[in-house]
C-alpha cells in the first residue's frame, strides 16, 4: 500500500490518501469510520512530505564506502545520530531553494523509515513492527558549514534540506533494497541497504534506547558513496526499489523574509 500526504491547488489543507496507479483516493472519517474518497489524478495534486509533525532523525556514516570518500579511517561502535528540524522537510516535486554564499552543498540519497507505532527501548528483534513504511529521502548537506560548526544542525537544517517522498510504501522489508540517486540524469549513487553498517532494525532499537519514538517520526538511514555538490538548475532524483522516485529541482533562494503573524 502506498500512502501519501497532499493538497490540491485550490485548497492548501493537507490530506492523507492512498495511491492507486496514477490516482490518489483521499482518506477521511464519516461518522467516525474511515472512508475512501473518489480518485483524483496524481498530476493534479501537490505532494507533501509523508509525515505530519514527526521529528527527523539522521544517521551519519552508515556505509563503509561513504566513510572512505569523506572521512577515511573513521569508525565508531554505535550509530552517529543528528537531527533536522521539521521545517527542512520538502515534498516530492517541490523546488529546493539553494541559499547563497554558504559554500558547497551536497545531495545524499537515502532510505527513510517512517515510524507507525511509538515506543521506548524497543528490542531489535521486533523493531520493524514499529515502522509504518519506507520512503525516499535526500539529506541535503552544507559541507563547509558542517566542517566549520563541528555539529551538523545548521549544515543540514536549512528550509527544504530534507526532500521526502513521494509516498510511504507499507509492507516492504527495508533490509536489502536497491538505492540509487542521480544528478541531472547521471547515476551518482548505487548501493543496497544490506550494506549498511547498522541495519534499519538496529537503528530503530538504538534511537529508542535513549529517546521515545513517536508515530510520524522519520529516520534517515544514511547515504552510500557517490555524494556530490549541487547547483541551481540541477535535477536530483532518489530511487528506492519498490517505492518510486523522489525528484527535486534546485532553484536560487530569492532571499525574501517570511514574517508570520
Amino acid at each position: 500500500m502506498k500512502i501519501c500526504r497532499y493538497h490540491t491547488p485550490k485548497d492548501p489543507t493537507p490530506r492523507w490518501g492512498q495511491v492507486e496507479g496514477e490516482k490518489v483516493r483521499e482518506w477521511s472519517l464519516v461518522d467516525g469510520e474511515p472512508s475512501m474518497g473518489k480518485g483524483v489524478s496524481l498530476h493534479k495534486v501537490i505532494l507533501q512530505p509523508p509525515t505530519d509533525g514527526g521529528r527527523v532523525f539522521g544517521i551519519g556514516r552508515n556505509y563503509a564506502e561513504h566513510i572512505e570518500e569523506l572521512n577515511p579511517g573513521w569508525s565508531a561502535p554505535e550509530p552517529l545520530v543528528f537531527m533536522k528540524p521539521d521545517s527542512a522537510l520538502l515534498g516530492a516535486g517541490q523546488p529546493l531553494k539553494l541559499p547563497a554564499n554558504i559554500g558547497r552543498v551536497d545531495f545524499e540519497g537515502e532510505l527513510a523509515l517512517v515510524i507507525g507505532r511509538g515506543g521506548r527501548r524497543i528490542p531489535e528483534e521486533t523493531a520493524l513492527e514499529h515502522v509504518l513504511g519506507v520512503t525516499c529521502a535526500n539529506d541535503i548537506s552544507a559541507r563547509d558549514l558542517q566542517q566549520k560548526d563541528g555539529q551538523w544542525i545548521r549544515a543540514k537544517g536549512f528550509d527544504g534540506f530534507c526532500p521526502l517522498g513521494p509516498w510511504i510504501l507499507r509492507g516492504l522489508d527495508p533490509g536489502d533494497l536497491l538505492l540509487r540517486s542521480w544528478r541531472n540524469d547521471v547515476l551518482m549513487q548505487e548501493a543496497r541497504t544490506s550494506q549498511m553498517l547498522h541495519s534499519p532494525a538496529r537503528l530503530v532499537a538504538f534511537l529508542s534506547s535513549f529517546c521515545t519514538l513517536r508515530p510520524g517520526d522519520v529516520i534517515l538511514t544514511g547515504t552510500p558513496a557517490g555524494v556530490g555538490p549541487i547547483a541551481v538548475g540541477d535535477c536530483l532524483r532518489v530511487e528506492v526499489e519498490g517505492v518510486g522516485v523522489l525528484e527535486t529541482h534546485v532553484v536560487a533562494d530569492d532571499g525574501e523574509s517570511n514574517h508570520e503573524a
